[in-house]
């Protein structure tokens, strides 16, 4: 089951963690998550599975910033959030995706316990100027049947900046 807007606000502070929220953002069966000022690309022209890749910051100034097709861009949202009961799930806002732009490319599944602010795979098929503080993407929540564990992953959990690929960590 996804939890409707109404149950998501009833489990702020208890189960679900949106910091800062903004009751405006709540929509019927989700949450409007924005845009950080900060970017990272990758700084290599080809991506190593097995290390660490180079990234360089690109921060969005006030005017905008244009991003290339065909680049890949790691932002991460504003809000930090923690689920301690439900699976958390991300999506890109349809008037995101009606303008060509992909918030996600394969990582919008999270995991029952994850606390963090999330990162963004963004990608475009058309040039497109982008701004810090837009409402790029919606959380929303999934009920969990049976045991679980809470995601304790070091490699994502509690973190504070955009967060390249750390892959390379599994082949340690």
């Amino acid at each position: 089951m996804i939890l409707s807007g109404n149950e998501i606000k009833r489990q702020l502070g208890k189960s679900i963690f949106i910091d800062p929220y903004d009751e405006k953002r709540l929509n019927p069966n989700s949450y409007n998550l924005s845009l950080h000022d900060r970017l990272l690309v990758y700084d290599t022209p080809i991506l190593e599975m097995k290390k660490p890749n180079a990234t360089k910051e690109i921060f969005i100034p006030e005017e905008g910033l244009v991003l290339e097709p065909g680049r890949l861009y790691l932002g991460r949202t504003t809000e930090h959030t923690r689920t301690e009961s439900y699976v958390p799930m991300l999506e890109g806002r349809s008037s995101i995706g009606r303008l060509g732009l992909y918030i996600h490319v394969t990582a919008g599944f999270g995991d029952v316990g994850f606390s963090g602010f999330w990162t963004l795979e963004i990608h475009c098929v058309e040039p497109i100027r982008i701004f810090a503080g837009v409402e790029i993407c919606q959380i929303y929540y999934h009920s969990i049947e049976g045991d679980y564990d809470k995601y304790k992953s070091g490699k994502y959990q509690d973190n504070n900046e955009v967060q390249p690929s750390l892959l390379y960590k599994d082949f340690e």
